[in-house]
């Protein structure tokens, strides 16, 4: 299987999102390092894997939020 690898500036073209909010506020929040990014030599330069991000894109974030039980017997998305 081949890979796709992408620095932060080539997929914030693809995703539209600018490459400062790539670093402070997606990568580790949403896209994981081994999943979605690796650090090739254990250097600082980060590579995206196309192919997860592509595949968990779509993923509706309530669905990783955890369920607070509420006391009337319902759930609240947290």
């Amino acid at each position: 299987m081949s890979e796709t690898y992408l620095t932060t500036d080539q997929l914030a073209d693809r995703i539209h999102y600018d490459a400062r909010t790539i670093r402070t506020r997606l990568k580790d929040a949403v896209l994981l390092e081994g999943i979605h990014y690796i650090r090739p030599f254990g250097g600082r330069k980060l590579l995206f894997i196309w192919e997860a991000i592509q595949r968990d894109i779509g993923t509706p974030s309530a669905s990783r939020a955890p369920l607070i039980p509420m006391a009337n017997g319902g759930v609240a998305h947290g």
